[in-house]
């Protein structure tokens, strides 16, 4: 396996944003080398895989993000086992946080930009009441927006979904006063555009890497 983190990274060319590697494609030791190119936050969409790799990489301070979908009956399974969840949408798995959480998680409201159904995460216009009905939660500490434009070969599509999350953060700050200025856009095939529009982190997967032949 070739990895292009060193040319991934020149790429973004910006020290304020992170990346998250979506280890989906990876195991263990393939894992392992990756930490060893310079990335350090590691990012899966299944929780018992990322349980599984995270004991078997125990001895590496790595930093764990949930990037999937997190069902409610599996939340006590995994909470106390993550930096971060990008995949908050739900009140039901808000006070499933504050009920199983033993200090504050720092978590992204997911917003499906696309209008697919076939994405998880709150319409734009309900994202305001959603942060109202929280804010009384003290284990849910909200730090930005996560959204997935579709995927397409469409920049000009791709760039006004990732509009919609920089028009909601303005939105936000004008009526609640909260500066959310963190954004989890951007994967593989559009993590360029993501950045023209303020990504703080990126989810990559295939592009950090290639199989040898």
């Amino acid at each position: 396996m070739i990895f292009y983190t060193k040319e991934i990274l020149a790429s973004i060319n910006n020290p304020a944003i992170t990346v998250v590697a979506a280890t989906k494609y990876f195991n263990a030791n393939e894992m392992r080398e990756l930490y060893n190119t310079g990335l350090t936050n590691f990012g899966e969409n299944r929780v018992e895989i990322l349980l599984e790799k995270q004991r078997e990489l125990a001895d590496l301070p790595i930093t764990w993000h949930l990037i999937g979908t997190l069902q409610t009956k599996k939340a006590k399974k995994i909470l106390n086992s993550i930096d971060y969840l990008h995949s908050l949408d739900t009140m039901k798995l808000a006070l499933e946080i504050q009920k199983r959480r033993t200090e504050k998680l720092n978590c992204f409201i997911q917003v499906n930009i696309s209008s697919e159904e076939s994405k998880h995460g709150l319409n734009p216009n309900e994202v305001i009441n959603f942060l109202k009905d929280i804010k009384e939660l003290d284990k849910v500490n909200i730090i930005g927006l996560m959204g997935m434009a579709e995927l397409t070969d469409n920049e000009e599509i791709i760039s006004n979904e990732f509009k919609k999350l920089n028009n909601l953060q303005i939105t936000i700050k004008e009526k609640l006063n909260i500066d959310l200025l963190e954004l989890s856009i951007g994967m593989s095939n559009d993590y360029l555009i993501a950045i023209k529009h303020n990504a703080t982190y990126l989810r990559l997967g295939s592009v950090l890497f290639k199989k040898e032949v």
